[in-house]
This record gives C-alpha cells, structure tokens and sequence, in this order.
C-alpha cells in the first residue's frame, strides 16, 4: 500500500476535482488555520487555477470561516458546517482550559461581561480587528495583558458568538457568529460524530483510529463511537500491525514522480498524530525544530517529505530557497520547480528559485 500516494490523491493535491474553496474545505472537514498565509495556500493547492485574492474572497463572502473547533486550534471550516462542529468540539476544549484560566485569572465571570462587551460592539453586522476587540475590553476595565485578551477571543469564539470574518491588508476582522454565517440545520450527536469520522478517513486515509482521536481533539469515547458508525462503509489494510482506513475503491492514477510545494502547517503532515508514513523521524526536528509547534513549508517528492522551503517577497518576484534533505536529482528538481511555479502564480508574482 502506497500511503503517501494515497493521501495525495484523496487530500486532493495530486488531483483537482473541488472548484470551490468550500468545498475544499467541507471536504476535508477542517483544515489548519494558525499560519494564515499558509492556510490560503492549503486551500488554492487543491484547486485549479485558485489565486490568493479568490481564497481571500471565500472568506469575505463568510463561505468559509476561520476560528478554534479541532483540539482548540484555529483551523478553517465551510460556513455551513462551523456550528455543528463547534457544538462537538467546544464543549471538551473548554473543559480542558479550566487550568489556562485560571493561571490568567480569568473566572465565568469575567468571561461572561467580555462577550458582553463583543456583542455590543459587533451587533448590527459591525467587524472590529483584534486591536479594536482589545480596547473595548480595557475600556470595560478587563485587562487583556499577556495572553488574556487572546484567551478571551478564543473562549467567545468556542462559546459560538464570534468568529473571524472579512480580510483587510493585514488581518481577519471579527464578527458575531450569529450575523455573518446564516442559520444552518443542527445536528444530534451521534449524527454529527459519524459525519466527522466520515470525512476525516475519506479526506485522510489510510489513517488510523488513533489519528482520528488526535485530529478530532474529541474524547477517546467519542471519536471511537463516530468511527464505528461509519466504520461499515470504509476499507482497511493491516500494515506493520495497524490498521489504516480509507473510502473503498480508490482509483489511482497510474504511478508517476510527483513533487509538492506544501505550506507549513498542511493536513498531509499535521493531519495526523503518527506521520511516520511521509515523514522519516531522523528528519522530523528539521520540519519542526526542537518540536516547537512551528511548521516549515515541505518539499514532498513521490509522497514523502524531502526537504523545506521558504519564500521572499521581492519587487521582482517571489523568492523561493529549498532546503533539500538530500541532493535532489534533475527530473525532482524540475518537478519542484513547476511546483513553485504554481505557488507563484497563486500569490500573483514571477517566480526566483535561489
């Protein structure tokens, strides 16, 4: 079994058959958020002809939105699924920031006049930027000093009441849940736990249960019970003593070299808790140093990560410098090179490859 090949072709990134960034996005669940950037390109990679403006237009539009639904981390969602995945998820990430609150002081209380003081300036279909939410808080005398103030947003934000919304030069503003995204039919527990399992191991696989919980941030129990709900329709392959799920019949192109230009950050890597199967662990620290929670952009040749890269945005063009784990041969070098051909023409600049 060719897992990277696998992955590529039903993450969408050796094959293009999603036209909009929603439906990137509703297929693959969730996908990470916190490097916006990045981010933008996770979704334009898995579509033809994407730019970064039209990415930035899905968000405008409230077609897809960014806020804190898997394990609590920014990550980006369909406009029609944020609710019933944030009614899943909030309630164990919540639970689990009982000590993080009570470090920054931060009581029901307190949390409770802070989206008080959201609502107040968001109502009427207001957006605020991340300094403007701030000073409302100083102003209602709520410190937001350290992280307190980033915690707040992230508590309103998993309580359902705002989100980010439109782009500006430099940031997302935010605005209340309820007035940016339109009312969406609920979903009972059990439907949507099933429906989360559904989409991760068509997305993901082959990919294991455990990989699943990580992903999901859901109790043990709770990503278990949605996986065996939808447990009937996949297919599994034992390999090295796991098992690996996936959606039956897979069609795979016939095999080719392939090469990636991936941002940090993207669901090939960071979508699983084992990475093992694209990633060799004596290179792991060079993708994410000193496990720092920082992802490097990966060179992925063939299905596997092969080095990193890193782009400069010059007056005449975007620069991009590859950090090669190994010497790459003449047809890798060139297949990387259309790669960052394409990331070039997604942010609109003529490509150096230093």
């Amino acid at each position: 079994m060719d897992i990277g090949a696998l992955r590529l072709h039903n993450q969408h990134i050796s094959r293009s058959a999603l036209t909009t960034p929603e439906q990137v996005v509703a297929w693959m669940g969730g996908m990470q958020g916190q490097d916006f950037p990045g981010a933008k390109w996770s979704i334009g990679l898995r579509l033809p002809k994407a730019t970064d403006a039209s990415i930035n237009c899905a968000f405008d539009e409230g077609r897809i939105i960014r806020t804190w639904p898997m394990r609590g981390t920014l990550h980006i969602v369909a406009a029609a699924d944020v609710r019933w995945i944030l009614s899943l998820t909030s309630p164990g990430n919540l639970a689990g920031s009982k000590r993080r609150r009570d470090a920054l002081e931060l009581d029901d209380k307190t949390l409770g006049r802070c989206r008080e003081v959201f609502a107040r300036i968001l109502r009427g279909g207001k957006q605020k930027s991340r300094e403007e939410m701030y000073s409302a808080l100083e102003s209602a005398g709520i410190s937001t000093a350290g992280q307190r103030g980033y915690h707040i947003l992230w508590n309103a934000a998993l309580h359902g009441l705002i989100c980010f919304a439109a782009t500006t030069e430099k940031e997302q503003t935010f605005a209340l849940l309820d007035e940016w995204v339109p009312p969406a039919k609920e979903m009972a527990r059990d439907e949507a736990l099933a429906e989360l399992a559904r989409r991760y191991f068509t997305s993901r696989g082959p990919a294991t249960l455990q990989d699943f919980i990580w992903w999901s941030g859901l109790s043990a129990g709770g990503a278990r019970a949605g996986f065996e709900a939808v447990k009937p329709g996949l297919v599994s392959e034992s390999v090295k003593q796991k098992s690996w799920w996936m959606a039956p019949e897979i069609a795979l192109p016939k095999p080719e070299h392939t090469a990636f230009a991936l941002p940090g950050f993207d669901e090939y890597l960071l979508g699983y808790k084992d990475r093992s199967a694209v990633l060799d662990a004596e290179q792991a620290d060079k993708v994410c140093p000193g496990g720092n929670g920082v992802f490097a952009s990966t060179i992925v040749i063939d299905g596997r990560v092969a080095g990193t890269w890193k782009r400069t945005i010059r007056k005449t063009g975007i620069e991009i410098n590859t950090i090669p784990f190994a010497t790459l041969g003449k047809t890798e070098r060139r297949l990387f090179h259309e790669a960052a051909q394409r990331y070039a023409a997604f942010m609109g600049y003529p490509l150096k490859i230093a």
